[in-house]
């Protein structure tokens, strides 16, 4: 074999190997038609199962506060989250639940599902569960983030139904107290005076029908939800929607303690959001629509001045 034999053959081992080895990275396979041709047919990428996520019981009794402050400041923020509690409460806590596995995805230990089919045409929403004491912005029904809330409570509970959000402040007064300083409040019902924005979270519903919510998620949803749209003192356009849903089991064990036996106890499933959504689906898209164009002309008008 001469030279330039040798250095073709090294050629063709060289296509050769590079090929095997990118069909062997593409789990390529090759299979027969029925006329005898050779097709060739990527293997589906395995799909990765979801880290199944467990809890068990802290009890803040003597040992228990110093377990809890051996956390991490990132763990102590998501054990208080499944907790509905703040800092300034979790002292007064019985028990704490704990999730045994820590991820750094937040989202992965939310009571709503990851994705909601009949969102998809809604740019914006939030989602109040009474039952469960959490929230969920979805955003064309991809959920962007959740968090734990404290809702109305026996005496004076938090109206459920479809809102949308107007008027908001980054400090005011509460119509019930002057001396309540509600700070990132967003009003989603003006009448009443009902709104989400920043106030102690003690590990149950004990708002006097508002939303109460961590300082930072607080001033999230300030920044991220829409005004309403005034004209002349009148109402051309509504902000956000908000739907609150589903009763809080007042009197009983706190919903997230059964947890402890069984990790999904508060899961809200795609087909449950679904079927709520329904009712206000065509109203919902129907004042976004309205908003839309409401928003352009604003933005048209300004532009020409």
């Amino acid at each position: 074999m001469n030279k330039f034999q040798l250095a073709l053959f090294a050629i063709s081992l060289t296509i050769y190997s590079c090929s095997q080895q990118q069909n062997n990275n593409q789990n390529v396979l090759v299979e027969k038609s029925s006329d005898d041709t050779v097709v060739k047919k990527a293997e589906p990428a395995p799909v990765a199962k979801p880290v199944e996520i467990t809890y068990h019981a802290l009890k803040m009794k003597d040992s228990g506060r110093k377990v809890f402050e051996s956390y991490t400041e990132e763990q102590q923020q998501l054990i208080l989250a499944l907790n509905r509690i703040d800092k300034a409460h979790v002292r007064r806590a019985d028990t704490l639940v704990v999730p045994d596995t820590f991820i750094n995805d937040r989202n992965a230990y939310s009571t709503f599902p990851p994705s909601v089919s009949a969102l998809a045409g809604v740019k914006k929403i939030v989602l109040f569960s009474y039952p469960t004491q959490t929230y969920s912005i979805y955003e064309n029904g991809q959920l962007l983030k959740w968090g734990p809330t404290s809702m109305g409570k026996r005496s004076s509970k938090t109206p459920t139904g479809l809102f949308f959000t107007n008027w908001k402040g980054k400090e005011v007064r509460s119509t019930v107290d002057e001396e309540w300083i509600l700070k990132w409040n967003f009003n989603i019902q003006n009448k009443m005076g009902i709104g989400w924005h920043q106030y102690a979270m003690p590990g149950y519903p004990a708002s006097h029908s508002c939303l109460r919510l961590y300082a930072d998620e607080a001033k999230f949803l300030y920044d991220w939800a829409d005004q309403w749209t005034l004209k002349k003192d009148q109402l051309v356009a509504k902000g956000t929607p908000v739907i609150v849903f589903g009763e809080y089991p007042f009197g009983e064990r706190k919903p997230w303690l059964h947890l402890l036996e069984n990790s999904k106890a508060l899961a809200i499933s795609e087909g449950e959001i679904n079927e709520l959504i329904q009712p206000y689906l065509e109203q919902i898209l129907s004042e976004q629509e309205n908003s839309e164009k409401v928003r352009s002309k604003k933005i048209d008008t300004l532009q020409t001045n």
